[in-house]
């Protein structure tokens, strides 16, 4: 089976369930319809807020604005790092999920030039930069006593999560989970990366057409998670619609259904045309960050991961979607049981999002045998793990 590399590295375009390739048309039936509006991060976290870190350009003082998005007030914290290109918000779903589960706090960051962080470097993003921004998120919410904190990190994400735990940034570090990035087939991914990224849409006509692109595409197969998503994911255009930088078709890569309308008859087609002539009196949507301008950072995030992952001192956790990403160190590594091990099947590289349930058990079930914490009383687990038998 051939492998898609790319899926282990940045945002992923994975096949559709049943068999359908990104780019297929999918025929839902006539009159039905999905709700691509998008959801407020209200109704997935507590707060919102954004934490002042002071720069470590040994130059001139700056200071940079992280966003950060929180729930729960007890129990140990789960600090959340999104992948290349997501945000957050990419944690929303699996956030209600958790802390549904067991006794936490979530803690989930905008990383440097995603989201809605500001910095005024937005252009490093090595990893340890990153790292370094993850420790003092830490710091500026806990200061010199941080709770027990266990670290979570998707694709880029979980990169940097090794990168932090290896450097000891979070010095309260409880355990480490990464979520499907593995050090070999990133770094053989890279070639493709470039070819990746031209081939997504580079504007959208709305939110509610970036999250039916994401959805039909299959970056995200998990509709409710896109809806919240994927507004941290695109911003409105900055530049005029004449602008070389908008000449892509807004409609590339929307998958168009030709469903009948229940009362009218009037096809979605023939609706697409008005609402493309309505569209100059709109704004654009595009992507939050080009990720094809950080391309010198990738081979640093991704060389000699397994090695530092293998070296961190507490217990870890790898979720992956597939048992063909695991490289030969991680192999040699799982058989010694240096780290414990899940694959989730019928996901796509967005593990979180696409079945945020599994994941939530998965990690659940590890925090708990670890004594990092409990389930919460009444969730069925609770009786298997801790009433008596």
């Amino acid at each position: 089976m051939e492998k898609q590399l790319h899926l282990n590295l940045l945002a992923s375009r994975p096949p559709m369930a049943g068999g359908l390739q990104s780019g297929s048309k999918m025929r839902m039936g006539p009159g039905r319809k999905r709700d691509f509006s998008p959801l407020p991060w209200s109704q997935y976290f507590e707060t919102m807020e954004d934490v002042e870190v002071e720069n470590d350009n040994g130059k001139d003082i700056s200071f940079t604005m992280i966003s950060i998005y929180s729930s729960g007030s007890h129990g140990p914290v789960l600090l959340l790092l999104h992948g290349g290109g997501h945000s957050a918000l990419s944690w929303a779903v699996f956030t209600g999920v958790i802390c549904s589960r067991i006794n936490c706090r979530v803690v989930a960051i905008d990383l440097r030039a995603h989201g809605d962080t500001k910095v005024k470097n937005s252009e490093d993003l090595s990893a340890e930069t990153m790292a370094k921004d993850v420790g003092k998120v830490v710091e500026a919410l806990y200061g010199e006593n941080p709770p027990p904190i266990l670290m979570i990190g998707h694709s880029m994400g979980g990169a940097i999560a090794v990168h932090t735990a290896a450097a000891n940034h979070v010095p309260s570090l409880l355990g480490l989970c990464v979520i499907d990035v593995v050090e070999g087939t990133a770094m053989d991914a890279l070639n493709s990366m470039q070819n990746f990224l031209r081939s997504r849409p580079k504007t959208f006509k709305s939110v509610e057409n970036a999250i039916e692109w994401s959805v039909k595409s299959g970056q995200i197969r998990n509709i409710e998670s896109a809806r919240v998503s994927m507004t941290g994911q695109v911003k409105k255009c900055e530049e005029p619609l004449n602008s070389p930088g908008i000449s892509k078709s807004i409609s590339e890569g929307i998958i168009e259904e030709e469903e009948e309308d229940e009362e009218g008859g009037e096809s979605n087609h023939k609706r697409k045309k008005e609402d493309d002539q309505e569209v100059k009196k709109e704004s654009l949507y595009t992507w939050r960050i080009e990720l094809s301008k950080t391309e010198k950072y990738w081979e640093g995030w991704f060389r000699g991961l397994s090695s530092l992952f293998l070296s961190c001192p507490v217990p870890k956790l790898l979720l992956l979607a597939g048992i063909d990403r695991l490289d030969k160190d991680l192999t040699i590594g799982q058989m010694q049981g240096k780290f414990q091990m899940q694959v989730l099947p019928q996901c796509g590289h967005a593990v979180h999002e696409d079945a945020p349930e599994k994941v939530a058990d998965a990690l659940a079930t590890f925090m708990v045998r670890h004594k990092f914490t409990e389930f919460k009383e009444g969730f069925p687990w609770y009786v298997r793990f801790v009433m008596p038998r």
